[in-house]
């Protein structure tokens, strides 16, 4: 790609009821604060029409030269990992898990960077054969990796937990260090099994999975259960992102 072409970055959406009275109504829907880091490092967001199995697969292949895989309020569907439907499952979008798995398939096999957070990562996780816990809180010797229970952004979405980075790694090298960082941690769900082909890019003190990255993939990927959109000029957020575009660039 020519250093002076913008690079183009496909941003997965979500489908979301557009009114409560009227759940049979979807719209699809991106928080602003996933394509603000990406327009600040010159890149062109590319909302993703999440349609599942409709989704035009090859055509938006043609348009992107990257992906971006957001955290939503809802969950990778219980059936992708042989679990079962309960209370914490929901809300389900069966619609995202869909594209995401057809936008992977492509997006490994053509060699194009990928970037997921939180569900984003989930997905990496599951898409690789594995499972998820769906209240890691519950599970003995885990501690509980949800937000702060503060209305205060600072404190809901600071930097609280402790990780450690896999030296060598792909999380390393875009950090340039296999130093411990901190970062925000708002999740419910978290790894279980891990997938096959993976390496393991970051854990928790408590030895939860933060961070993963797909072994057979050429160009980089990374996915990470934290939220540095949350964080944009945290220094960890301003690497990740940094060398994320960069890739989409070449």
């Amino acid at each position: 790609m020519a250093a002076d072409r913008t690079p183009v970055i496909g941003v997965m959406t979500c489908a979301r009821p557009k009114h409560e009275k009227t759940p049979e109504y979807l719209e699809l829907a991106v928080g602003q604060k996933y394509l603000q880091p990406l327009l600040d490092r010159g890149a062109l967001p590319f909302p993703v029409p999440n349609f599942g199995d409709q989704t035009p697969f090859d055509a938006i292949m043609e348009q992107i030269d990257g992906l971006l895989l957001t955290g939503s309020l809802s969950n990778v569907h219980p059936e992708r990992y042989d679990g079962d439907v309960g209370p914490n499952s929901l809300p389900l979008d069966r619609h995202r898990d869909a594209c995401t798995w057809g936008l992977l398939d492509r997006c490994l096999a053509q060699g194009k960077p990928i970037f997921a957070l939180c569900r984003g990562f989930q997905e990496l996780n599951v898409y690789t054969g594995g499972s998820l816990d769906q209240m890691v809180h519950e599970v003995p010797g885990r501690i509980d990796h949800r937000s702060p229970t503060s209305h205060v952004p600072e404190i809901k979405y600071g930097a609280w937990q402790r990780v450690d980075v896999t030296s060598g790694g792909v999380l390393a090298g875009a950090l340039n260090s296999s130093e411990s960082i901190l970062i925000n941690s708002l999740h419910l769900q978290g790894v279980d099994r891990v997938g096959a082909g993976v390496t393991v890019e970051a854990t928790a003190g408590d030895g939860l999975v933060e961070a993963l990255s797909i072994d057979r993939a050429t160009a980089f990927c990374l996915g990470v259960q934290w939220h540095p959109e949350a964080l944009p000029d945290n220094p960890v957020s301003v690497a990740l992102f940094d060398t994320f575009v960069d890739a989409c660039r070449r």
